[in-house]
């Protein structure tokens, strides 16, 4: 994996974690789905440590690393 591929998986997981805490913040104002809410902060603190752990593979890769 080079540094390019490892900021598009941090990308991608960012991106994950970001809908999912939208949904968890949704769901936390809806009487009917507010019992979803911790699974999907849950989730989605998971896909943020990803996003992390892609970001730091990218700072310590070079360009051409594969």
């Amino acid at each position: 994996m080079n540094r390019e591929e490892a900021l598009t998986e941090a990308r991608i997981a960012a991106g994950k974690a970001e809908s999912l805490a939208r949904k968890a913040e949704a769901s936390a104002e809806n009487l009917d789905r507010k019992h979803l809410t911790p699974n999907l902060a849950a989730a989605g603190a998971l896909w943020a440590d990803v996003a992390r752990a892609y970001a730091d593979i990218a700072a310590a890769t070079t360009d051409t690393e594969n």
